[in-house]
């Protein structure tokens, strides 16, 4: 779902894990060597072959749309180039755009990338204002403008969106003395993350013997950050993190939690933080649609019935992606149908009914595969209601080229030196403030 599918992880915060806990990572090569099955091949059969590059698991094959559209395009075949992991991906597309050539004639990019991409290569890509057929109005405000460059332009069509709800052991909370209805749970922290870690004190003082009330302090603090208007950089695009109330309350609140000792001190998709699932260690975990077949997976069958869904505190997204077309290509007429085509609102709703990667189209909310899906696993919650009114509400946040590298930057090292190592909150701060300052330019 975006976002692990199994991703072994290309990151915990990062938008994609290879396989959202859903599908089994596909094996790949860089996209390096992209151009003999894109550019405009051709093959024995008169076909014409459209390659479709991706990282991780976007879902399209195991769902069967690259079939469906062979069907329906007789005279094309889709050819999907697909390396693991994003960290592996990105920098060999950006090498490509530079030297504009070796591209797919479709690329993904990862929402954490967009606005790089929209910045510097914008002019490489086409421009989707400029497509017949094409309506803005399908997707959500805030996706459509993501990849939208400074001079108007939108170089990407979005895919899967990442809205934030939180899952729940049902059997944990009721012996907390915590309510167990999805509704109620809800009520405990509606509109205000600060509510989240009040519950997780009521919680912490009748806990079940050795479990927590959430996995980690990271989930927390990329919960509460993405719910704010700014983040890490400005509208003019001024990196602003150091002064952000967003990052400050964010960083705040999970340094609460730690302090609590309500955190399990996990790193998320590590392989403790697996077991922690199998085992029962934690009751809560922030989790958006593409997490809900990866807890699945880890909790296993006797899990099923003891986890439910409730909504997040308020609207956050983590995750989702975008499908760009290099201009100039041999294909790139066929690529823009095709990238038209794959994120329809009516492909969005399959892929979700398929994947659980969840729409962007806002389209795709009013479709029955989308409006009236529920979860088994999770006590039949209805995941459609749930994270489209999550979807709905996210707030339209400035994006800049290195989202990903502080978000990454402040959870992994300045959220776990403390949680794990025992350190400060101010030299966790510290220190993952002179790792960002190290490899990000002001």
């Amino acid at each position: 779902m975006r976002t692990t599918r199994k991703r072994t992880m290309r990151h915990p915060l990062s938008s994609r894990p290879v396989a959202y806990g859903l599908v089994a990572v596909l094996g790949a090569g860089l996209l390096a060597g992209c151009a003999e099955d894109g550019g405009g091949s051709g093959s024995g059969d008169g076909k014409k072959t459209i390659s479709v590059g991706v990282f991780g698991v976007f879902g399209y094959k195991q769902a069967g749309l690259y079939d469906e559209y062979e069907k329906l395009h007789p005279g094309i075949r889709i050819k999907e180039n697909s390396t693991e992991r994003n960290e592996d991906y990105y920098p060999a597309l950006l090498n490509h755009l530079t030297a504009n050539s070796g591209l797919s004639d479709i690329q993904a990019v990862e929402v954490d990338n967009i606005n790089e991409i929209a910045g510097r290569h914008a002019d490489k890509l086409v421009d989707f204002t400029k497509v017949d057929g094409v309506d803005k109005s399908d997707w959500l405000d805030w996706k459509w403008n993501q990849a939208k460059s400074e001079k108007g332009q939108v170089v990407g069509l979005g895919t899967d969106i990442g809205p934030m709800g939180v899952c729940y052991r049902k059997d944990l909370f009721e012996k907390a003395g915590l309510p167990t209805d999805r509704e109620e749970v809800g009520k405990l922290w509606q509109g205000d993350w600060g509510k989240y870690v009040q519950a997780g004190e009521k919680y912490m003082k009748s806990a079940p013997k050795g479990t927590a009330f959430m996995d980690g302090a990271a989930g927390l603090y990329n919960g509460a950050v993405s719910s704010y208007p700014v983040k890490y950089y400005n509208a003019d695009g001024k990196l602003i993190y150091k002064k952000s109330k967003g990052v400050r309350e964010s960083w705040d609140l999970a340094m609460r939690a730690v302090k609590g000792k309500m955190t399990g001190k996990l790193k998320q998709f590590d392989k403790e933080w697996d077991q922690a699932y199998a085992n029962g260690d934690f009751a809560t975990v922030v989790c958006p649609p593409w997490m809900l077949g990866y807890i699945k997976e880890k909790a296993g069958d006797k899990g099923a019935g003891k986890w439910d869904v409730a909504a997040a505190p308020k609207p956050a997204n983590w995750g989702g992606s975008f499908l760009t077309v290099p201009k100039g290509g041999k294909n790139e007429k066929e690529a823009v149908k095709l990238a038209k085509w794959l994120t329809a609102p009516e492909q969005q709703a399959k892929l979700f009914k398929k994947q659980a990667s969840f729409p962007s189209s806002k389209t795709a909310y009013a479709l029955p595969e989308v409006k009236d899906a529920e979860h088994a696993y999770f006590s039949n919650a209805p995941i459609g209601k749930i994270f489209s009114g999550a979807a709905e509400g996210i707030p339209t946040t400035p994006l800049g080229p290195k989202d990903q590298v502080i978000k990454t930057t402040i959870s992994d090292i300045g959220i776990l030196q403390v949680e794990q190592q025992g350190k400060k909150p101010e030299e966790g701060w510290n220190a993952a403030v002179k790792k960002i300052d190290d490899v990000v330019e002001d």
